[in-house]
């Protein structure tokens, strides 16, 4: 006689796969609970999650750093953004226990923290919090030269211009760094309260890569203002170029790598408005530009000096109005005697060499006057000496 079995081979099989699924539903739910409320996670784990800033803090600095910590056990997840979704970078410690954020806090902002972690037994704690920081009386943000992509000539520095002065210079300092390939050595300098300058301590190499880093986001600059911009700004520096200018010889020479490639004669400021001596840099280049004696502070028409003219290939080298240009109405005194209000004049054809061949940054070394190049009317870097350069950072 045959025995038979009274127990149903597919409940048998369906009662394995509950099991097993069951096994499965556990760190399931570890997984999603690090998601969960603040706090959360097994009621068991001893591990235990500390967020700072702690949630509903409000008007918190933004020179603050998120900081989550676990006691007890090792954090597996952090996660914070702000009020747009973004995450926000950090570093966990070597032993696990610590997560900081690698930026401050930026102003006016809502940040949400999800934190996980286990203990010695892998039971899992989770965290979650919420907080808000201040918004500034004033928001501090940059506008730098050269621009992202610009190739420049070896004289260009690194400018960064702010719309508020800046009472605490060193914070806003130490959040911008220029770096270079090749690196060389240069330094900040604030040409007034609202402007800083790196310039290297000689003329940029030829080919250098340049790249301005700023770290700006939640840096606290002083009286209510915080930065909200984080950046990087990277350049070219093209050929070596080199104008020189002599107003006595009534003499230009063009240099490229140390040697001279072209000479030009020249007709520079005359008595009264002379050209300024020292190096400069180009500023500006216009294939056609207007100029007025009213920006000489000369607006009657009746006056000998006055003049209203559109001039060609206008290469900018001072804010008060000194440019390269052509000036085809004074052929007859250029290599001769100085005839202009303090612009440098060329013949046509000479003009239009320079400007295809000149770029924004290239130095331009005047001599021969005793009226001297001011630090803030342009790029006037080069004239401050070195050990009197390195002083004036912050």
């Amino acid at each position: 006689m045959t025995e038979v079995s009274t127990t149903d081979p597919g409940r048998a099989t369906r009662s394995r796969l509950l099991r097993a699924a069951a096994a499965l539903l556990i760190p399931l739910a570890f997984v999603s609970a690090c998601w969960g409320g603040a706090p959360g996670g097994d009621d068991r784990s001893t591990a235990s999650i500390t967020v700072t800033p702690a949630s509903g803090s409000r008007n918190v600095e933004p020179n603050t750093k998120v900081r989550v910590s676990a006691e007890g056990g090792k954090l597996t997840t952090v996660a914070v953004t702000d009020s747009d979704g973004d995450q926000v970078a950090g570093r966990l410690s070597g032993d696990g226990t610590t997560w900081t954020a690698s930026r401050f806090l930026g102003p006016g902002e809502r940040y949400t923290v999800s934190a996980r972690a286990v203990d010695a037994q892998g039971l899992a704690s989770t965290a979650e919090a919420t907080f808000t920081t201040l918004t500034p009386t004033k928001r501090l943000r940059t506008m730098v030269s050269p621009l992202k992509g610009w190739t420049v000539g070896i004289g260009q520095p690194v400018v960064v211009k702010f719309k508020h002065a800046i009472p605490d210079r060193r914070a806003v300092q130490d959040a911008l760094q220029v770096v270079s390939t090749p690196a060389v050595p240069g330094a900040w300098y604030w040409i007034d309260d609202r402007t800083v300058h790196w310039r290297p301590k000689e003329y940029w190499p030829a080919g250098t890569k340049v790249t301005l880093r700023v770290r700006l986001t939640g840096v606290k600059a002083g009286e209510g203002m915080y930065g909200e911009e984080d950046r990087d700004v990277s350049f070219t520096v093209g050929r070596a170029q080199v104008i020189r200018i002599d107003v006595r010889k009534h003499r230009m020479t063009v240099l490229r790598d140390g040697a001279v490639i072209r000479t030009f004669p020249i007709t520079a400021g005359k008595e009264g408005f002379e050209t300024r001596s020292g190096t400069k840099v180009i500023l500006e280049k216009h294939p056609a530009k207007r100029m007025q004696s009213a920006s000489i502070g000369i607006s009657d028409p009746s006056h000998p000096d006055y003049y209203d003219l559109r001039v060609k290939y206008a290469m900018r080298v001072t804010w008060s109005g000194e440019f390269i240009h052509q000036a085809e109405w004074s052929t007859g005194a250029q290599g001769r005697t100085n005839v202009s209000h303090g612009c440098v004049g060329l013949a046509p054809a000479d003009a239009a060499w320079l400007f295809e061949n000149t770029r924004i940054g290239d130095p331009v070394e005047v001599t021969g006057t005793n009226r001297e190049m001011e630090l803030g009317n342009g790029y006037g870097d080069w004239n401050v000496p070195w050990s009197s350069w390195r002083k004036g950072n912050a």
